[in-house]
């Protein structure tokens, strides 16, 4: 599929810090849909640019589609504004790991900033799934995977 695959443990690509997007271009719209054709067909929920091989600061995202209507984002150049006081332990997966689930104590309401394919600038107060998703996918962006998250890693 489009000459991109998920990357799994160990690969040395998903501990890369990535490097902040500067150039929205038809190569970066090609890459946010591939990596959504690609998460959808995995199926997940989440997948970041270095879960592809990509080391760019970009993850893609669909809390609702196992569940109803599709409603994908792309998210370029990501930033955690707010993160809520309150935190809860949950279960996470991860395409790069597969078959490891995670327990995983994140806040569970987050306002995200992002950037759009079109370097559009976006914000959205997200909870729930959403909220742990892009906490999960923002993580892959940092070098950090979900084992390292794990309450019995903490």
């Amino acid at each position: 599929m489009n000459g991109l695959s998920i990357r799994l443990y160990p690969d040395p690509i998903l501990r890369e810090v990535c490097a902040p997007v500067t150039l929205f271009d038809a190569r970066l719209a090609g890459l946010a849909q591939n990596m959504l054709d690609m998460m959808y067909a995995a199926p997940g929920r989440g997948l970041a640019g270095p879960q592809v091989g990509v080391p760019e600061r970009v993850f893609v995202m669909d809390a609702t589609w196992k569940d109803g209507t599709p409603s994908p984002v792309v998210c370029v150049n990501p930033q955690i504004i707010v993160a809520s006081a309150v935190a809860a332990a949950g279960e996470e997966g991860c395409l790069s790991i597969p078959d490891t689930p995670c327990l995983v104590r994140r806040p569970v309401a987050i306002t995200l900033a992002w950037q759009d394919a079109k370097g559009i600038r976006h914000s959205a107060d997200l909870e729930g799934a959403a909220a742990r998703i892009a906490q999960h996918e923002l993580d892959h962006l940092d070098g950090i995977l979900c084992i390292d998250r794990t309450e019995a890693a903490a």
